[in-house]
């Protein structure tokens, strides 16, 4: 996660100017609308609504959350590339219509490189998940044993081919030697973790944050964080990088607006966003979402999403994946 703390680092330091003055005097005037192009129930969900809530404090302007979900996040992004550039309508989402979709679509209905970067808020760790009754692995090696000598047997939900979670289950495969575990796709995080959860299906990689109640209840079985280095609220759980070295998959969930928004408004935003972010009653509810701040400034955000396009475009090259 170095360029994220990077790009944190950088997120402080811009605020700390920002504050000084204001970049775009009378935005936003009126009514804000965040576009989240995935259903309810995750963590992409659940940020925006924070940030939302405090917006709307903060400006005295109604800040609405809606979920316009479809095409692997393209719906979403499409309407809010449509809008008009004045900052009243955004899109909050995770890589898959900016970073990743990009490398699975010969054609999409916007171009993901117009959008203008405002933030990254925060960015969560992939875990790796096995369901407790169903699977009796009780570490990454022995879930790897068992994988290997039961082919096509084992399978594994996510939210589809344009996910971090599906295509970190497609670079966990390749990386412990070629595993041959089913793809289950499901329309959302909510269904597949509750899919896993009924024992549908045997694994799945999500977010931390959305996942630990059920791992410190026993319905789950945490087997590896995708961070960096261990998360120090789970000390006994390993990081995947433990055992393949250079292995990192993190979800970060960002703020764009439309193409043509001009930068002083992008500029603004990141610096409320950012300030929003350190408020402690809002660190504490990342923090129950295992979610680590970034609060990057439209620069930052940029460089991410570059590094981030360039990963997924490499895995998803490496396992030949196709959109479903």
């Amino acid at each position: 996660m170095n360029s994220l703390r990077c790009a944190w680092l950088a997120g402080l330091l811009f605020a700390a100017s920002a504050w000084a003055q204001d970049p775009a005097p009378g935005y936003p005037g009126r009514a804000i609308r965040i576009i989240v192009p995935f259903p309810a129930g995750g963590a992409a969900d659940a940020l925006p609504r924070i940030v939302a809530e405090r917006l709307a404090a903060k400006w005295g302007q109604p800040v609405i959350v809606e979920n316009r979900v479809g095409a692997s996040g393209s719906i979403g992004a499409e309407a809010v590339w449509r809008a008009e550039p004045d900052g009243t309508t955004l899109l909050a989402t995770p890589p898959a219509p900016l970073a990743i979709n990009p490398s699975l679509y010969a054609k999409l209905p916007y171009d993901p490189t117009r959008f203008v970067p405002v933030t990254v808020m925060a960015a969560i760790p992939s875990v790796l998940l096995v369901n407790a009754a169903k699977v009796p692995s009780n570490t990454l090696q022995e879930f790897i044993a068992l994988a290997r000598a039961n082919p096509d047997k084992l399978n594994y939900a996510s939210q589809g081919t344009t996910t971090v979670s599906f295509l970190t289950t497609e670079m966990f495969k390749a990386a412990a030697g070629g595993l041959r575990i089913t793809h289950v796709p499901y329309k959302g995080t909510a269904p597949g973790l509750a899919a896993l959860l009924a024992g549908e299906v045997d694994m799945m990689f999500d977010n931390l944050g959305v996942t630990v109640q059920h791992v410190r209840s026993g319905r789950l079985k945490a087997l590896a964080v995708g961070s960096a280095r261990r998360v120090p609220s789970l000390p006994d759980i390993p990081a995947m990088a433990e055992f393949y070295p250079g292995f990192v998959s993190i979800a970060w969930f960002s703020v764009s607006a439309p193409p043509g928004t001009p930068a002083a408004i992008a500029e603004k935003l990141s610096a409320a966003v950012g300030e929003i972010l350190r408020q402690p009653q809002v660190a504490k509810r990342l923090a129950d979402l295992y979610a680590e701040p970034i609060a990057s400034t439209p620069a930052g955000m940029a460089q991410i999403m570059k590094e981030d396009t360039e990963r997924w475009r490499g895995v998803i090259r490496a396992a030949g994946v196709k959109p479903e």
